[in-house]
């Protein structure tokens, strides 16, 4: 079983467009094409 992973620098960018940009943290994630976990993890 493969597990991806995310450097910091990236969630901090991806989970950063939430209060930025007025996203929900599943729309981020659906538009990185990653799950909402791997933002919270």
């Amino acid at each position: 079983m493969s597990s991806k992973r995310y450097t910091d620098e990236f969630k901090i960018e991806a989970v950063r467009q939430v209060p930025d940009r007025g996203f929900k943290v599943a729309e981020v994630a659906q538009r990185l094409g990653v799950t909402t976990h791997s933002l919270y993890a």
